[in-house]
């Protein structure tokens, strides 16, 4: 056979060199990524008898600020989102308080505004109230032209005077003294043989009636309204009451 024939030991060795020079060259290769080759002057020789000889490698910081910069971005940019987070928060809150105090104005304001609206009811239902009164007490007490209603009338002006007496006390000499006859007239008794007979519902002579006649009602003897007043006067000054007398006085 040929002298240049490799033998079969001496090709296992040299397969065992390439593969070491291919694995050199991939680390290489992967390397490169973040590492710069050495000049190019610089070689390997991958010869039978050579051994492979180390790349030399300077190291690049060129990807590294990269980095820094990417980093330092996403960092201001985190805080930026948290400042802006912030301000979007504390305005929300600004937000709510100012709705919050303006509820509260509106509230406040709704609450004086029903106070006065009561305020303003109360003092015109107070000054309808004494309208009322006054033209209630303007307006003149009607009574009934009979005996009731002379005998009422009387009583009012006689509580107005502070003259005693009761209803029941002026009807029952009423009708004792006259049966509830205003024109009743005496032309029989001692008064009337003297020139003075007794007059009027209560059967007044008119010396009496002149002397207790109550101002305000018609100085007439025969007016029973005042025929009853004057001679109620006149029992209270005599017997305390007319309720008090119970037969001629």
């Amino acid at each position: 056979m040929p002298k240049h024939i490799l033998t079969r030991g001496h090709s296992r060795a040299l397969t065992r060199h390439h593969k070491i020079a291919a694995a050199g060259v991939a680390a290489l290769g992967a390397a490169a990524i973040g590492f710069s080759a050495v000049p190019s002057n610089a070689s390997t020789t991958t010869t039978a008898e050579a051994p492979v000889q180390t790349a030399k490698v300077a190291y690049s910081t060129k990807q590294i600020e990269g980095v820094q910069a990417d980093v330092s971005s996403l960092h201001t940019g985190a805080v930026q989102v948290e400042q802006f987070a912030a301000q979007k928060k504390a305005a929300a809150e600004a937000a709510a308080q100012k709705k919050a105090a303006a509820e509260a104005a509106a509230k406040k304001k709704a609450a004086a505004e029903a106070k006065a609206a009561k305020a303003r009811a109360a003092a015109e239902s107070a000054s309808r109230s004494a309208e009322r009164a006054e033209v209630k007490k303007a307006a003149p007490q009607k009574y009934g032209d009979n005996l009731d209603g002379w005998i009422r009338e009387a009583l009012s002006i006689m509580k107005k005077n502070g003259i005693p007496g009761s209803y029941e006390g002026i009807h029952r000499n009423v009708m004792r003294e006259s049966s509830g006859n205003p024109k009743a007239i005496n032309l029989w008794d001692i008064n009337a043989q003297k020139g003075i007979p007794s007059k009027g519902l209560l059967q007044v002579i008119p010396p009496t009636f002149d002397a207790y006649h109550v101002k305000g009602t018609p100085k007439d003897i025969y007016d029973p309204v005042a025929n009853i007043v004057a001679a109620c006067n006149y029992a209270a000054d005599k017997y305390g009451t007319m309720d008090n007398v119970d037969s001629a006085y």
